[in-house]
């Protein structure tokens, strides 16, 4: 009997696992388990059911494609191949597609994105950015081909026909749409300046419609200076691109709509605001001529005599009541100087000379004392009617 080497066997069984059609091409149904991705973009993980575990292994070339985040305890089904790890001496399964049971890989990926965004807060109605009244340029992300940019075209130029349409044309589905998609709404932003963005294409399935849930899109609209309205699919049609955008058309027609006034209806308003005009402005000339022609009738326009005669009383009245004010302060003062001059008199020297009295004054002054006068001073007796000029002796 032949003795092998480790390495040898481990060839030698990976050539058998290598020559079994069944193991290069199968589907295994099982729960996720140990799930990590590397930094060099492989996948590692264990595919399990109630008895058994099985080493899985996706390679970076297969898990750029997957469009939903495997996580623990999901239920998946693996396509792929089964081979010999000859270092380990180990058999794994090379997956090379994820599909999860149940809900289908897309609504997953949908799911876990939009609550990722969510988290972010690019979905905030703070955010939201009013859209202009009047816009002069609108642009426009979308497919050259389809009905969508005709739709658009039509009710847009129906409604204002003033506005300027600016298309920037992407493919709206496949491989590198969502960056194309992205770079419209950037083109705008940084170099052909707008007042509105619609973006969007015509109704699909989810696939047809996956660029505009892509994260690279909805971080454009969500970054966008420009206000961006979302117009994807039908009315039962919704991306995360609806969700970022600062307003959700449901169809390409709504989008212009919501972007352009209609003339028509601002001649209506026009027109209504005008007669409402007229009916207030009728309605205050009416009040006031009312107003004059109740003034004309008043007496003091119909006979002014009268109110002139009024006021004629009233000075009369007020002329009379100061006459007799000034003749009452009048006769009040008189009394009074009477009186002052009746005491004037009883305090007066001359009043006490009459009585007999006399003033003596010396050098002009009047002597109050016996000892303010000596022998031989010359001193004057003020009489009533006169002085006298005497010498005293002793």
């Amino acid at each position: 009997m032949n003795v092998h080497s480790v390495s040898s066997l481990n060839a030698y069984i990976k050539g058998l696992f290598a020559r079994e059609t069944v193991l290069q091409h199968i589907l295994v149904r099982g729960e996720v388990s140990n799930f990590k991705r590397y930094m060099s973009g492989h996948c590692y993980f264990t595919l399990k059911d109630a008895k058994s575990a099985l080493k899985c292994v996706m390679f970076r070339s297969y898990a750029s494609r997957l469009r939903f985040q495997p996580e623990n305890g999901m239920q998946i089904v693996v396509e792929g191949r089964i081979a010999v790890y000859e270092r380990d001496g180990v058999y794994q399964l090379y997956a090379e597609n994820l599909q999860p049971e149940g809900a289908g890989s897309l609504a997953i990926a949908f799911e876990q994105l939009k609550q990722k965004l969510s988290a972010e807060g690019l979905f905030d109605a703070a955010h939201k950015k009013p859209l202009p009244k009047f816009p002069k340029k609108i642009g426009i992300v979308t497919s050259l081909s389809g009905a969508v940019l005709r739709d658009i075209y039509h009710v847009s130029k129906r409604r204002w026909p003033s506005v300027e349409l600016v298309l920037y044309p992407v493919t709206v589905q496949g491989g590198e749409s969502a960056s194309e998609i992205a770079a419209g709404i950037r083109f705008f932003n940084e170099k052909h300046p707008v007042d509105v963005l619609i973006v969007g294409r015509g109704g699909g399935s989810m696939e047809d419609l996956w660029s505009f849930n892509e994260e690279v899109v909805v971080r454009a609209i969500y970054n966008s200076v420009i206000p961006v309205i979302s117009a994807v699919g039908h009315e039962t049609d919704f991306t995360l691109a609806d969700f970022a955008a600062d307003k959700r058309a449901a169809t390409p027609s709504q989008a212009a709509e919501f972007a352009v006034p209609d003339r028509q209806e601002l001649r209506r308003y026009v027109e209504s605001l005008r007669a409402r005009l007229g009916t207030l402005a009728r309605r205050e000339v009416q009040t006031r001529r009312l107003r004059v022609e109740g003034l004309l009738q008043s007496t003091a326009l119909s006979k002014p005599q009268l109110l002139l005669a009024g006021r004629k009383q009233r000075l009369d009245r007020a002329q009379a009541r100061l006459l007799e004010l000034c003749q009452k302060s009048l006769t009040t003062k008189k009394q009074a100087l009477t009186t002052a001059m009746e005491k004037l008199e009883i305090l007066s020297p001359v009043h006490v000379l009459r009585r007999g009295y006399s003033i003596v004054e010396k050098q002009g002054r009047p002597i109050t004392s016996v000892q303010q006068v000596t022998a031989g001073d010359a001193l004057t007796l003020v009489m009533k009617d006169g002085r006298i000029t005497a010498i005293a002796k002793e």
